[in-house]
């Protein structure tokens, strides 16, 4: 009898439980998902002490700070005065760390973006569309795939890095190659998403309520931007932040290779170009605090990733 109880109870606990979470809206099971991923919540609030950071430092610190040159203090190794060391011209490492995020992080923000457009666009008309428009868009696609997009980058900002006029956004000043890099990022790494995108719709396009959609007039665009692309959101949003975090270490060693971002910009790349140089002569500084920058975001932005991926999976659901 008394098994009897227990077992009613528990079966009454679990359909309360199910009950409830059919009431969440997807939004809330995405949410509930992804605080289970513990790591993902570390990354997450690295993400956000590492924007405070630069965000607020470069309120702090105006540029010209940053640039300001002291041959009186070159090489000097982290002390109060200098908070991680000077340069070989005197400039500050921390003050050029905090600027350096920005350059690293807008040159990934700002070619995910070139990344989303471009894979969601192909891939979702490839998809919708069918026919002979899929196979043109694939092929497109696949030859893209050929192209060696580091070898391009050193091309281009080999050939036009320097002859590439000063670009001025949000009020800051950037070496023309900052373009470039960010161009050559984002049109060089869109295939792998539009892939993705164009599984996605082609399974979303044969459900019911597209073909509602389609019976009550609905234009081909409607569909497209209303029903098809925010149902694969999940996918693109997992593709995007991934894609952020390979960015942002593509313009990373190909700046550490001299060709990408130039001085007097700085960014986490040409601050370790200009750090080999003095590796033997004991300034550990220049290139620790750097490298670490770079690891530190690669991993939070990857952990972030990783639980976007799994709070997207509709399979997560016996998780909650």
């Amino acid at each position: 009898m008394t098994e009897s109880i227990t077992t009613t109870s528990e079966v009454v606990k679990l359909d309360a439980e199910n009950t409830a979470t059919t009431l969440l809206t997807p939004r809330q099971l995405v949410w509930r998902r992804f605080r289970k991923h513990k790591l993902a919540i570390l990354g997450m609030i690295g993400v956000a002490l590492l924007l405070v950071f630069i965000i607020g430092g470069s309120l702090a610190i105006p540029l010209d700070k940053a640039n300001e040159v002291d041959l009186k203090a070159n090489l000097s190794g982290p002390s109060q005065a200098h908070f991680m060391g000077t340069d070989s011209t005197g400039r500050d490492v921390f003050n050029r760390i905090i600027y350096g995020g920005q350059i690293s992080l807008l040159v990934g923000i700002l070619a995910v973006l070139i990344e989303v457009s471009l894979g969601t666009v192909i891939g979702g008309v490839a998809a919708y569309y069918g026919g002979w428009v899929d196979v043109i868009l694939m092929r497109f696609t696949e030859a893209m795939l050929s192209i060696p997009s580091l070898f391009l980058l050193i091309v281009l900002g080999k050939t036009f890095g320097k002859q590439v006029q000063t670009i001025n956004f949000l009020g800051l000043s950037f070496s023309g190659s900052v373009g470039i890099v960010i161009l050559v990022i984002g049109i060089t790494s869109w295939m792998y998403l539009a892939r993705i995108v164009r599984a996605n719709v082609l399974s979303l396009r044969e459900l019911d309520f597209i073909a509602a959609s389609k019976a009550l007039g609905a234009s081909n665009s409607r569909i497209f931007f209303s029903h098809l692309i925010p149902n694969t959101l999940g996918a693109i949003i997992v593709a995007s932040t991934l894609g952020l975090a390979g960015a942002i270490l593509t313009e990373a060693y190909v700046s550490f290779l001299g060709l990408g971002v130039q001085p007097p910009t700085a960014s986490w790349g040409n601050t370790l170009t200009s750090a080999q140089s003095f590796i033997q002569r004991g300034a550990w500084w220049l290139w620790v605090y750097p490298s670490l920058f770079i690891v530190f975001t690669i991993l939070c932005i990857n952990l972030m990733g990783d639980g976007l991926r799994d709070a997207f999976d509709p399979r997560s659901g016996k998780n909650i």
